[in-house]
């Protein structure tokens, strides 16, 4: 597929979906999450990647939300569509273990894309912040739910309510961001927790993420049955068998994904 919003980039088995519209921000319009869903699903089929990155081009801005332009066009039927929420979830869902490099400003969609993230790490001036309400309008594609969960409901309030942008250090001391670095050290850092990622047996980081998702609203009886329910996968596994004998033998294991 030809992308005109987007780059589609891989680096050994890391696959990296990069927003291309410097010249906007990085806005989010339809074309752009339609490219981007398409970019996934390939990323999913490509049994050679294992962690999937979300990033913007250029030094400015990660994602600065939705295009405004076409959001003035909206009506209640526009809301009630799948569009942007629902590839949120699908990111969410991924079978890959996935991370958001936040290189700039994450507003409104972008900070609600990064959310939608296994795990987010910021560059040092990057700014992020839900400011929907500036335009009579709440964050609806996750933005009022997966903040929440992340920060606890007293912070998310204050953020959404008053729609100011925080830094990523400030974002990295709530436990929004996982990590906030130099920009110059951003790739790396990206490049180096993906690594570590890379190293575990795949088919324990896809059901580790099904756990901790399907477990998190669930009453703690049901969440640790979701939990043994994935230990007895798990446990029949040849990968278990690889990586418990590796540690014996000392050495490094290499997993095989069954």
């Amino acid at each position: 597929m030809a992308y005109q919003n987007i780059l589609l980039q891989k680096e050994g088995a890391i696959g990296i979906i990069k927003i291309n519209r410097p010249d906007v921000r990085n806005a989010l319009d339809g074309t752009t999450v339609q490219e981007m869903r398409a970019a996934l699903q390939t990323l999913e089929g490509d049994k050679d990647t294992s962690v999937i990155v979300f990033t913007g081009e250029g030094e400015k801005s990660f994602a600065a939300g939705a295009d405004i332009r076409q959001l003035r066009e909206k009506n209640a039927l526009d809301a009630l569509a799948p569009g942007m929420s629902a590839f949120y979830r699908e990111v969410e869902n991924s079978s890959k273990a996935t991370i958001a490099a936040i290189n700039g400003f994450a507003l409104g969609g972008g900070c609600e894309l990064a959310m939608a993230c296994d795990i987010r790490i910021a560059a040092e001036h990057a700014k992020i912040g839900l400011p929907e309400l500036n335009l009579s309008i709440i964050p609806g594609a996750g933005g009022t739910q997966r903040l929440a969960r992340l920060v606890g409901k007293g912070r998310a309030l204050d953020m959404i309510l008053t729609g100011e942008m925080i830094s990523a250090a400030q974002a990295e001391q709530i436990g929004l961001v996982s990590q906030c670095v130099p920009a110059g050290q951003l790739w790396e850092a990206v490049k180096a927790k993906a690594e570590k990622i890379m190293s575990k047996g795949p088919l324990a980081i896809r059901l580790a993420k099904i756990v901790v998702n399907q477990g998190f609203d669930l009453d703690m009886g049901s969440a640790l049955m979701v939990e043994k329910l994935a230990q007895a996968v798990l446990f029949n596994s040849e990968d278990k068998d690889k990586g418990t004998q590796a540690f014996l033998d000392k050495r490094q294991a290499h997993f095989q994904g069954r």
